[in-house]
Parts: C-alpha cells; structure tokens; sequence
C-alpha cells in the first residue's frame, strides 16, 4: 500500500481518537478551546520563527555562505504551520515539534551539514589568458 495513502487514512482515525479521549477527560468545550488556542498560538510563533528564519538566511547570504539551514528550516516552518492549522491534537504536537528552533535543529541538523559539504570550493587564483609583447612591438600600453 502506498506509504502517504496509509498516511492520509491513519492521521485521521489517530486524530478522532484522541478527540474522543481527551475530550472524555476535561470536556468536549475545553477540547475544542484547546484546539483553537494551539492553532492560534502556533500560527503566530511560526510566523515569529519564519521571520527569524528569513533575516538569518539574509544574514548568511551577507557573509557570502550557503543557507542550507535556513533552507531547509524555512519549508519545516511552512510545513508546521498548516499542520498547526489542521485540527488535532497529533498534528499539533508534531507542528510545535518543527517550529520550535531546539527539535527543528535536532532533526534538520543532519541534512544541512550533508549540503554544507557539498558546496564547490573556492579556488585562490584568478583564470584569465596573457600574450607577450615584444619591446619593439606598437601595442605596448
């Protein structure tokens, strides 16, 4: 079976489970305050985080380096915003999980330093092509 249909179909049923027993806990009102509050919440500190993002990949670009990081930081932060808008307690979780800069780090550090080694080297010399003058020669500058 196709790995993002079983996804498409599991997040779901995860997701109405855990509605189901945390709504029996403190209340079906509480629950959906709750899922409201975290939806609000992350949206604003993802938008806080993407902006970050944003001016140290600036930051970067300055010192002339690759944002590899902010790169990859960047499209986690987008990605965790809708998972922040999705109602649900799973999908809520793993979006904090990537907007905050500690877990995104622990997880996305991997892959940034496997493209920060990929980058070409710089060489120290200039290419460029040259032609003798004779001393006698009328082109002489």
């Amino acid at each position: 079976m196709n790995p993002l249909l079983l996804l498409i179909i599991l997040v779901p049923i995860l997701e109405i489970y855990l509605f189901i027993k945390i709504g029996a806990q403190i209340g079906a009102f509480s629950t959906i305050l709750l899922i409201f509050i975290t939806a609000v919440i992350g949206v604003y500190y993802a938008k806080y985080e993407g902006l970050n993002t944003i001016r140290s990949g600036f930051m970067q670009i300055v010192k002339n380096q690759i944002p590899a990081y902010e790169i990859i930081s960047g499209a986690a932060i987008a990605f965790a915003a809708i998972l922040l808008i999705l109602p649900g307690f799973a999908t809520d979780l793993l979006g904090f999980l990537l907007v905050f800069p500690l877990t995104r780090k622990l997880i996305f550090g991997k892959f940034s330093n496997k493209l920060k080694k990929n980058k070409p080297k710089k060489e120290n010399f200039i290419d460029g092509e040259f032609e003798d003058i004779e001393e006698d020669d009328d082109r002489k500058v």
